[in-house]
């Protein structure tokens, strides 16, 4: 069977370990027991752009993420994705100068959600995530709708994926932290919520939140195994494969 090489571009180690061992079991379920594409990974560390987001020196985060790009380039992969809602951000602006397409995030978010029947969805992530553009752009394409958190709320937020989740820290306090920011996005109208951090499904789940979770991780792996043994029909368009 003719597949393409999937490239992931991790930018947080927990993100991306989780995308990895996702499309491998994506890869097992469509394809049989230990098979699933090839995929090549690299993980340039995140201490390296922090700066730039603390900043907001986004071209200072660009050279770090063009460069786990084109690791996986230069590995063999065909096209990228990047495990990392905040990422987007930056990586919406360079896209048509990388070198191979990637797979954008909240492309496959927003398919979710059409499925699902939902419109309005609690956006939960870091800062930069939750008050930029990247979902407020995607979902106004496709005519749904978004809520998010208050300022101290979303510091709070911010302040346990960065300092807890991203290093492998897993508290109950944090987990239910999140489980009250739904609630509260669910009083507002929400009838979904975007676990807009790739770290975020390690502690919630359909299992545990108030309205249904739209696994942003899982969704973009399962989409990149789909794309690599050719079930969709997608074209390059500014970089990006849609």
């Amino acid at each position: 069977m003719d597949m393409k090489t999937i490239g992931i571009v991790a930018h947080s180690a927990e993100g991306g370990a989780l995308c990895f061992i996702t499309a491998c079991r994506a890869g097992q379920e469509l394809l049989g027991a230990h098979m699933h594409p090839e995929i090549v990974v690299s993980a340039v560390p995140l201490a390296w752009s922090m700066p730039g987001w603390e900043s907001g020196d986004h071209d200072a985060v660009a050279r770090q993420l063009r460069r786990g790009v084109e690791q996986v380039a230069r590995a063999g992969a065909d096209f990228y994705i990047c495990p990392d809602n905040t990422a987007h951000i930056v990586l919406e602006s360079i896209a048509p100068s990388l070198p191979i397409p990637g797979l954008h995030i909240a492309d496959g978010v927003c398919a979710a959600m059409r499925d699902g029947g939902w419109t309005t969805a609690a956006l939960l992530g870091t800062r930069w995530t939750m008050t930029g553009p990247v979902y407020p752009a995607a979902l106004r394409r496709h005519g749904l709708d978004l809520r998010i958190p208050g300022p101290e709320r979303r510091e709070q937020i911010t302040h346990a994926i960065l300092d807890e989740l991203c290093l492998g820290r897993f508290e109950p306090a944090t987990t239910g932290l999140f489980q009250r920011c739904i609630d509260e996005l669910a009083q507002d109208g929400a009838d979904c919520a975007i676990l807009g951090c790739t770290e975020i499904p390690l502690i919630i789940s359909n299992a545990n939140a108030a309205l249904p979770v739209l696994d942003t991780t899982r969704l973009l792996a399962r989409r990149a195994v789909e794309h690599a043994i050719g079930r969709d029909a997608l074209v390059v368009q500014d970089g990006w494969l849609r």
